[in-house]
């Protein structure tokens, strides 16, 4: 919970440091045919299965973002998230130490944002999550009989831009076969700039 705790007042003092530091400059719209590219921080809570096994994912990503209007653009996303493992549930008499592996996904999603003014805007991606280690795995479990699974990504969310800076908090549902369903609450702090 601790290192909860201090991302959250990392990001947290981030976000005031940019407010503070530069001209808040509310991004109302995308320009036509302007391209973007974007490096983003991310922090998220698993949810549903991923829950039983990690408490806390941290990330990172790039978007490729292309305006189509004056308040709508089409967005390419990709990164890696690391869902870190938690001490597992003990049973009666066992003196063991289960801590579960950390699972890694790499999202490739597409995606549309749409800008309601004043920098706020809607956003949805569809995707898939390539797994990179097995689902639930612990410590010095043999997981060579597992498969690691694709997902398909879904991800609505909200967001505000300003100046090169944008914020947004979305829920990212992985879903599939072999290691079921699951998914995080998430929020990405970006710094972009034109292309």
């Amino acid at each position: 919970m601790k290192k909860i705790s201090k991302l959250i007042a990392v990001a947290s003092f981030a976000v005031a440091t940019m407010f503070a530091s530069s001209t808040v400059k509310a991004q109302s719209m995308t320009p036509t045919n302007a391209w973007r590219f974007g490096i983003g921080v991310e922090g998220g809570i698993p949810t549903g299965r991923a829950h039983d096994f990690s408490k806390a994912m941290l990330g990172g990503t790039a978007r490729l973002q292309y305006g189509v209007a004056n308040n709508v653009a089409l967005t390419l996303t990709s990164g890696y998230y690391n869902m870190f493992g938690k001490d597992a549930v003990k049973f009666a008499g066992d003196n063991n130490d289960i801590k579960y592996k950390s699972m890694g996904i790499v999202p490739v999603k597409a995606g549309i944002k749409a800008y309601a003014g004043g920098g706020f805007y809607v956003s949805g991606e569809v995707g898939a999550g390539f797994e990179t280690s097995v689902f639930g795995a612990y410590k010095g479990m043999d997981t060579d009989q597992y498969d690691k699974s694709t997902k398909l990504i879904l991800a609505p969310g909200i967001g505000y831009s300003w100046s090169n800076v944008d914020f947004g908090v979305r829920y990212e549902n992985f879903s599939g076969s072999h290691s079921g369903n699951y998914g995080m609450v998430a929020a990405r702090l970006a710094y972009g700039f034109k292309l």
